[in-house]
């Protein structure tokens, strides 16, 4: 199959990109600037450059006409303009919706599993999105599903972790460094889900070739971290004290992220796993944090999945 991924250039687009070539496909990726170009085409002879954008409808449509299928990964990663990303992720995939109309080709539209259930419920594949924290993508993607395009959500774990992780995790151990303490919220018994990029990029593949149109699958490997736990492996591999910071003091010491950090919002793969056989094999968040690499810098950019 001829595969159009959104994305493409990403710590989780090229996984799904190797993915892909590995399994035997042709992809079509897209990029924005030069330098993605000339990444993608080092991926090999199997991979084909689409210049565009989120913002450019155009090249989505073209993209996706020519594809057998679409992988939509890409998102504008800016939180403190969350409203506009979320409208221009709608308008992205309704787009590419327009151009797999009636075909039944699969696209796969990503999506996050925090916040999708109550403080502390474990959330599953069944759940609808929360109505108090309304999933454009995965409202759009039910609603082409009743259009004739076998479309289907991933739902990732906040935190997707591995070798040039430039999101979450970094971003605390960013502060850890520049606080002098690695810290968590409260007891630190709230919970966070996680998966590794190569898992996920194996899900995406999955879920394009075997999945259900009009269903949610999860990508989850951890089911909940307590985060106390988190802020301890940072501590380790930082050599930095341990500390709690109280809900007053959280917004000062994480800044934004805070808000997110002291969630407690496990999820549990359980369906997904029996649905396409998709066990979880690489590393878990913990282990990952262990190893060195995850300390041998820190970005500043944060990609979280919600």
């Amino acid at each position: 199959m001829r595969i159009f991924v959104t994305g493409s250039t990403g710590f989780i687009g090229t996984a799904v990109v190797r993915e892909l070539i590995d399994a035997g496909h042709q992809v079509l990726g897209l990029a924005r600037s030069d330098a993605g170009a000339k990444s993608l085409v080092a991926a090999g002879a199997n991979v084909k450059v689409h210049r565009g954008s989120l913002e450019d409808l155009e090249s989505l449509r073209s993209g996706a006409a020519a594809a057998d299928g679409v992988i939509h990964t890409a998102f504008i990663h800016d939180f403190n303009n969350y409203g506009p990303a979320a409208e221009a992720d709608r308008r992205a995939i309704e787009t590419l919706g327009d151009a797999l109309a009636g075909s039944d080709r699969p696209l796969v539209v990503t999506s996050g599993t925090l916040l999708v259930q109550p403080k502390g419920a474990l959330a599953t594949e069944e759940d609808a999105s929360n109505p108090n924290l309304p999933r454009k993508s995965e409202e759009v993607a039910l609603a082409l599903a009743a259009r004739g395009v076998r479309a289907s959500v991933l739902r990732l774990s906040p935190s997707v972790h591995g070798k040039g992780d430039h999101g979450f995790v970094p971003r605390l151990i960013s502060i850890a460094r520049e606080k002098g303490v690695s810290a968590y919220i409260g007891d630190g018994r709230n919970r966070w889900p996680a998966v590794h990029r190569l898992d996920a990029a194996r899900l995406y593949r999955l879920m394009l070739e075997k999945g259900s149109g009009g269903a949610s699958y999860h990508g989850v490997a951890d089911e909940g971290i307590p985060t106390r736990e988190i802020a301890e492996a940072i501590g380790r591999g930082l050599n930095l004290p341990v500390v709690s910071k109280s809900s007053e003091e959280a917004a000062d010491h994480f800044g934004w992220i805070a808000r997110f950090f002291g969630i407690d919002g496990p999820a549990s793969s359980a369906l997904t796993r029996q649905r396409l056989g998709w066990p979880p094999v690489q590393p878990g968040l913990i282990a990952d944090l262990n190893a060195a690499h995850y300390f041998e810098h820190a970005a500043d950019a944060v990609a979280l999945h919600v």
